[in-house]
């Protein structure tokens, strides 16, 4: 589906603040708050909008662990044994001198390096390089 200037208008309003009302978001766009959920209805049919959700920042410690992983274990077995620990809200597989990224957060940075540790001790890790994220840029 290819969106016009208003479906445009109405995902990035949506993305400032997902909670907005028809009628508020009608006036945003220029439309009747009728044709506001028509569309927002066929967005969601047509599957451009996958999911409502929110953002709540619970951790006040994020990192990023970069994993190499042993080549005699399939690399997919690593990554789901890390997607288990506790703190580990995301991980991607690779290119480069890495396979894997994961995406760590928790309460504190103590509690993150306990959560670095039992990436760590995965069987098949063979090295990790960890980034702690002082602060995100908005």
């Amino acid at each position: 589906m290819e969106l016009d200037k208003v479906d445009s208008a109405i995902i990035e309003a949506l993305k400032e603040n997902s909670r907005i009302s028809y009628i508020e978001l009608g006036t945003k766009v220029g439309l009747s708050e009728a044709a506001v959920r028509r569309r927002m209805k066929k967005l969601v049919e047509d599957g451009v909008i996958r999911r409502f959700t929110i953002d709540v920042k619970e951790e006040a410690a994020h990192a990023f662990t970069l994993v190499a992983v042993n080549p005699s274990t399939p690399t997919y077995e690593i990554s789901r044994n890390i997607k288990k620990i506790k703190g580990v809200k995301q991980v991607y597989e690779i290119t480069g001198q890495y396979d894997i990224i994961t995406f760590i957060g928790g309460p504190n940075i103590a509690e993150v390096n306990n959560y670095v540790e039992e990436i760590r001790k995965t069987p098949g890790v063979v090295r990790t390089n960890t980034v702690i994220i002082l602060k995100e840029v908005v």
